[in-house]
């Protein structure tokens, strides 16, 4: 079930908010674990079994790893076999099927008997459940929040719906005393719903709307990719990621206020960054601190050598590609990251800063959108097994590089007045834009006097109304017009 199925939007989520707020406080934890496991067996059934074994196997080792109970070094081991544990369910669900077909072209070259394995169905959202079980464990361990004992919580912890299957990655410490003790209010509320319909509204209105090109684009055949066509199609996916994916965050967190709880931001307008490195400080906020708190920082950080710091990036950026997808691809666009982010502690991040700030957002782009080619095709290759030379291909023709120039394809099969019409508002609403149209005239008016600050206010409020029903009505329509509804996330 996904946010903008009927179903939820309809029945689902109206029914669980009704009875959430007729319950009382103490039957609310209960009501909300419940409904967000019907959540989720309503699409994975069965598999539903493999994230309640994982929470068990947690709770258990939450309960190892706690000062309270145990040794220093029986803690540590606890924490080592939790660890292995919620990696070896990963691993099995995840990646089992991409290391045997690795390991079976190494057999076959050797000409030994191919090991057989049947695809192994991929639980959705197991990477985000995986690492927030994973960060609950390390939190009791280094003492930064207590034991969960009332198993029920955990649970809720885990599976909690509105960050299931998209995220955020929210990291126990941060919820811990909301799970226990939340309040919930009108104006939380109203904030919430909010902001679900401006995720909703980024979704449906300009994530799928660019994501129709993108895919028609990417499913070409490499020798009929001309330059306009290739930057088209890519143009139109950084901005289908960002809107699908953060329009995915904003409809968590306000899913999260409507129950009384508190997410942290997951994107900070990242395609306004002036580096590589700025950009994984404002891209998917949840997942890069989590790397950077629970591997790069125990791998040393910037506290040893430059040479092993360089390393420990490349490490870290090469398991952020791997958490994305089992295949080469991901692998790839991971490392590629990781190479700029060295690049950039070198001397090559102060040539560029003595640059004009339109050079250095030109470039942090450039190296971002060249970065999702290789991203776009790993999540749907054309050609299965050749991921890396199409997504090579398809950067030569962005650059001029192809043999395309006898293509039966025009630009004008797939760009139209509403496409060009969506891709100039997502570019807009890709920078701080709209906030600063909402923030300028109240400033501006405040100088002006009370009077006429408290007019606007009134306005803006009445502005923001209008704003809010019509991204609504609009993505209603788009949803029950059974409209193009891809999911980029689903796979995680």
């Amino acid at each position: 079930m996904l946010f903008t199925e009927p179903s939820f939007l309809f029945l689902f989520l109206p029914l669980v908010l009704w009875l959430y707020w007729l319950c009382p406080s103490s039957l609310r934890n209960t009501l909300l674990a419940s409904a967000s496991l019907i959540f989720y067996s309503w699409s994975e059934k069965k598999y539903t079994v493999v994230m309640l074994v994982s929470i068990l196997l947690n709770y258990i080792i939450g309960l190892g790893v706690s000062a309270s109970t145990s040794s220093p070094t029986r803690r540590k081991i606890t924490l080592i076999l939790g660890i292995v544990a919620n990696l070896a369910i990963l691993i099995i669900f995840k990646y089992a099927n991409f290391l045997v077909d690795n390991l079976n072209t190494l057999l076959i070259f050797i000409r030994s008997t191919p090991i057989e394995l049947a695809p192994i169905h991929l639980p959705i959202g197991i990477s985000f459940f995986t690492f927030q079980s994973m960060s609950y464990i390390i939190d009791v361990y280094r003492d930064q929040t207590k034991t969960q004992k009332n198993w029920l919580n955990l649970v809720l912890y885990i599976s909690l719906f509105p960050q299931l299957i998209a995220g955020p990655i929210v990291r126990y410490e941060t919820i811990a005393a909301q799970i226990i003790n939340r309040f919930t209010s009108v104006s939380l509320f109203g904030s919430g719903i909010r902001r679900f319909i401006i995720g909703l509204g980024k979704k449906m209105i300009i994530a799928n709307t660019v994501a129709y090109s993108a895919d028609q684009i990417f499913n070409l055949p490499s020798e009929e990719l001309t330059t306009p066509i290739a930057w088209l199609g890519i143009i139109c996916y950084t901005l289908q990621i960002y809107f699908d994916f953060s329009g995915y965050s904003d409809m968590a967190i306000g899913l999260g206020r409507m129950f009384g709880f508190h997410f942290l931001e997951n994107f900070r307008y990242p395609y306004i960054s002036r580096s590589v490195t700025e950009f994984w400080r404002r891209w998917h906020i949840s997942l890069s601190t989590w790397f950077r708190d629970y591997l790069y920082i125990p791998l040393g950080g910037n506290r040893i050598s430059q040479k092993r710091t360089y390393f420990n990036l490349v490490i870290v950026f090469f398991l952020c590609g791997l958490w994305h997808g089992a295949n080469w691809g991901f692998i790839f666009w991971g490392i590629y990251h990781g190479a700029f982010i060295v690049v950039e502690r070198t001397r090559w991040s102060k040539m560029i800063e003595k640059t004009i700030p339109l050079i250095q957002h030109l470039y942090a782009l450039i190296v971002v959108m060249i970065g999702w080619v290789f991203f776009r095709v790993a999540t749907d290759p054309p050609s299965p097994d050749n991921i890396l030379g199409y997504a090579l291909q398809y950067c030569g023709a962005m650059l001029g590089i192809s043999n395309a120039s006898n293509s039966p394809r025009s630009l004008a099969e797939y760009a139209n007045f509403y496409l060009l019409m969506i891709i100039c508002i997502g570019l807009l609403g890709a920078t701080p834009f709209y906030q600063w149209i909402r923030v300028a005239p109240a400033r501006y008016l405040h100088q002006r006097g009370q009077y006429f600050n408290s007019q606007w206010r009134a306005v803006g409020e009445t502005i923001m109304i209008i704003y809010l029903l019509f991204l609504l009505l609009y993505s209603i329509m788009l949803i029950a017009s059974d409209s193009y509804n891809p999911f980029i996330y689903f796979q995680f």
